[in-house]
C-alpha cells in the first residue's frame, strides 16, 4: 500500500509494517483500519484548518457588510479566497520576513 498527496509517493506500508500491525489488528480488516486512519489524520486537520479560517474571516466578512455567508465550506472559503486582501500562510510569511 503506497500513500501518496498529488501522484508524489509520501510512504509505503510494506510487508513488514504489515506484519507488524497485524500483531494488534487484525489483519483482515488491516486495509480499512489504515484507510480510517488516513481519513481521520486528514479530516481532523482540514477541520482544524476550517475553524481557525472561519474564526478569522467571519467577523472580517461582517464587518464588509457581506451578510449572505454561505454555511458550505467549500463555498466559504471560495469566498474568503476571494477577498482582495486574502494571504495564504506561506504569503504572510514571506511578507513578515521582509518587513524590518
Amino acid at each position: 500500500m503506497k500513500v501518496s498527496v498529488d501522484s508524489v509517493d509520501i510512504f509505503t506500508v510494506t510487508d513488514h509494517h504489515k506484519d507488524v500491525l497485524a500483531n494488534d489488528i487484525d489483519r483482515t480488516k488491516l486495509n480499512d483500519a489504515l484507510e480510517l486512519s488516513l481519513f481521520n489524520i486528514l479530516n481532523n486537520k482540514y477541520l482544524a484548518c476550517f475553524k481557525r479560517l472561519k474564526a478569522e474571516w467571519e467577523p472580517k466578512l461582517l464587518a464588509r457588510g457581506i451578510t449572505s455567508i454561505p454555511t458550505d465550506k467549500d463555498a466559504f472559503a471560495e469566498l474568503v479566497f476571494s477577498q482582495e486582501d486574502y494571504k495564504d500562510r506561506a504569503t504572510r510569511e514571506a511578507e513578515a520576513a521582509i518587513k524590518p
